[in-house]
């Protein structure tokens, strides 16, 4: 198995490169705790998705730490990756998640668990995932996604977005629909819609990018992201979302993704503010013995 992590965003509200920003005294980044919990669970190797221009930064803080621990690659998502015919535009922001494991196509041979790099997942959410993947043939159409409740991914920093998932009576996803603005209001999350104030139960299930697929998802998703170019290769901002190519494989039948509950808590940096209630959380579970004091050492 091979977990892909998705590391090439700009953090534009959290105003730096929250991907590599330490949450510990032994200066680990999110992304540690979610090597850690994959190599845990028998993933055997790490891709990562980066942006040029801090490739020689991340190689020179994870090469070291992880040798020996698990095998790592580096893929570079880069704005002018697209066909020829498309290049003709002044495009700046990168083309979206969906690019962004497409750029891993090469380099990927087994099933495989995508991340964002900036999100904590915890260590029950990669054990549903490898448990899932373990268990599901290389040339199979049948994904999984862990979902997790809304009440858990909340910041208390401001707004985020979410992605609700609609299932069926056996768990298996039907659509996720992209909600924005969601916060905690007089004890009910809303968020808004149309300029309407809608509410989400505590107990939702929302996608948080945490995927589980098999190699044959490559050959649609290149299908999908070239008629995708061809109606907004001149756009700055359009972009190219994973959850997007999933509800196309569900609505066609092309696919089926099973939804797998985890009980853990997110945690995440979408505001700098959010940083110190990640650094309490991870001591805390360091405290309990859920991780070493030291990931690498």
């Amino acid at each position: 198995m091979t977990l892909v992590i998705l590391a090439a965003g700009m953090g534009t509200r959290y105003g730096g490169l929250k991907q590599l920003d330490t949450i510990s005294n032994e200066k680990e980044a999110i992304i540690d705790f979610s090597i850690y919990d994959a190599i845990k669970y028998g993933f055997k190797k790490v891709i990562f998705v980066v942006r040029k221009d801090f490739l020689e930064t991340i190689k020179s803080l994870y090469l070291p730490k992880l040798q020996n621990k698990i095998k790592v690659e580096f893929v570079c998502q880069e704005v002018s990756n697209i066909p020829t015919e498309f290049k003709n535009n002044n495009r700046i922001k990168p083309w979206g998640t969906g690019h962004a494991l497409l750029s891993v196509k090469n380099v990927v041979n087994d099933n495989f668990c995508v991340i964002n790099a900036d999100d904590f997942y915890g260590a029950n959410a990669f054990f549903k995932i490898a448990k899932f993947l373990k268990n599901t043939p290389i040339s199979s159409t049948k994904y999984a996604m862990v979902g997790f409740k809304i009440q858990n991914t909340l910041s208390e920093n401001g707004t985020v977005s979410r992605g609700e998932c609609y299932l069926d009576s056996g768990n298996y996803l039907k659509r996720v629909v992209e909600c924005t603005n969601i916060s905690l209001v007089n004890n009910r999350i809303v968020y808004s819609e149309n300029n309407q104030e809608k509410e989400i139960q505590k107990n939702s299930l929302v996608s948080m990018n945490f995927w589980g697929f098999t190699p044959t998802i490559f050959q649609e998703m290149e299908t999908l992201f070239h008629q995708f170019l061809k109606e907004n290769y001149r756009t700055e901002k359009e972009e190219f979302y994973l959850p997007s190519v999933v509800n196309y494989l569900l609505e066609n039948q092309i696919a089926t993704v099973k939804v797998l509950e985890t009980s853990s808590n997110w945690l995440g940096v979408t505001y700098k503010k959010d940083k110190a209630a990640v650094i309490s959380k991870i001591t805390e579970l360091k405290k309990d013995g859920v991780y070493p004091e030291s990931l690498w050492n």
